[in-house]
């Protein structure tokens, strides 16, 4: 029995080029479109684009100035469960900010890291509560749930977001228990 080498690797290519292909297109039209699609339902997102790994599901979203991101991270957790599965979900923001927010957000940087590193979340408020002082004009409101941080700065028409991760403390072994 002779094995034609040309007809053997064409059926291995076509094979393989229908069953990647299959698996992207059921991919991008259960799981990526309807992310997309719950993401710009809600008030403030001007548009979404959803990718997809192995471990994680990354939502990008241009919001709005008055947006608000603790929703629009609820709501992407909650109508898009199916699709997230057992996934980490990341939400990458694009908005318009300006110079001047980029300088508060620097200004107030070492104390939210300092109240991130030592878990003490109102110390994030009270420096953000302080910009207005520093940087007329500039207001701040932050949120936080069980996965997020998160913070809005805005001036005017101009607004920056910021998703800071939080790390629940963790109960270790004391040596002498």
């Amino acid at each position: 029995m002779k094995i034609r080498v040309m007809p053997l690797t064409l059926t291995a290519v076509l094979s393989a080029a229908l069953l990647f292909g299959g698996w992207t297109a059921f991919r991008h039209f259960t799981v990526e479109k309807p992310l997309d699609r719950v993401a710009a339902a809600v008030p403030g997102v001007q548009s979404a684009t959803t990718t997809m790994s192995t471990s994680q599901v990354v939502v990008n979203v241009k919001l709005a100035p008055d947006a608000d991101l603790s929703q629009v991270y609820r709501r992407l957790k909650q109508d898009g469960a199916n699709q997230i599965g057992g996934k980490k979900l990341e939400l990458n923001v694009d908005s318009q900010t300006s110079a001047k927010l980029d300088k508060a957000w620097s200004y107030s940087l070492f104390d939210v890291a300092e109240a991130m590193e030592t878990h003490r979340y109102t110390g994030i408020r009270d420096s953000l509560d302080k910009l207005s002082q520093h940087f007329t004009g500039v207001t701040a409101s932050t949120d936080m749930d069980a996965d997020n941080v998160y913070i809005r700065l805005q001036d005017g028409k101009s607004a920056k977001f910021v998703v800071l991760p939080r790390q629940p403390a963790t109960m270790g072994v004391w040596p002498n228990a």
